[in-house]
């Protein structure tokens, strides 16, 4: 059992090597949005918070968050969590830290997916998906087999993100790196830091990952 946090910039492959870690090893991933919005529609205590506060329009506070997370830490069992999308500040990772201390878990491993992004915004801008059953494809690495139709459904709607495009994806992975600098000094500082290649094979990034985990 091991409890870890992805790092990465947008399009870096998080969410797909989540999943792996869910299906491979049992772990939880406990991303932020999913519990917000699981928690809205609850009925306990912390989500009329929850639903108060978002009705009212305004940010969710870091207190709210932790108490969700040590909801779901405390009343879930499995092969270890898998921290989406929190911590994103300093004071979030110190938070993060004491309320696995005070329920006698660790933090065994902070895994950055580096990228190179030149490569990333190429990867990304060439992505497109079918509307119809959401098969994913790229201009490149993945073509249909027959131009505008889709392999799986033969549909021929084709969906590309609004923001999948070279100025949105700079703008993102500048602020991605504004706020997470500081976390990986954080954690560097703190001998938890390790680094896989985000744009290696999917395979070999789930095999770099399996490697830190079996050291922890």
């Amino acid at each position: 059992m091991a409890n870890i946090i992805l790092l990465g910039p947008p399009g870096a492959g998080k969410g797909t090597q989540a999943k792996r870690l869910v299906e491979e090893r049992g772990m939880v991933q406990l991303s932020t949005g999913d519990m917000l919005r699981e928690a809205k529609t609850s009925g306990t205590e912390m989500g009329r918070k929850v639903a108060d506060v978002m009705a009212r329009g305004e940010l969710v506070t870091d207190e709210i968050v932790i108490g969700l997370i040590e909801e779901k830490i405390t009343g879930q069992a499995g092969g270890g969590f898998i921290f989406d999308g929190f911590p994103r500040t300093l004071k979030q990772a110190d938070a993060l830290g004491d309320l696995l201390a005070r329920t006698g878990q660790t933090l065994d491993a902070v895994i950055e997916m580096q990228v190179d992004d030149a490569a990333l915004v190429a990867r990304i801008t060439g992505r497109f998906t079918c509307g119809q059953c959401g098969e994913v494809y790229h201009d490149q690495t993945r073509p249909t087999k027959v131009a505008g139709v889709c392999d799986a459904c033969g549909s021929t709607q084709m969906v590309r993100r609004a923001d999948d495009n070279e100025d949105a994806l700079r703008q993102r992975l500048m602020e991605y790196y504004k706020k997470t600098s500081p976390l990986i000094g954080y954690y560097y500082a703190r001998h938890q830091l390790s680094s896989v290649d985000g744009l290696a094979e999917m395979d070999a990034v789930s095999g770099a990952i399996a490697a830190v985990l079996d050291k922890a």
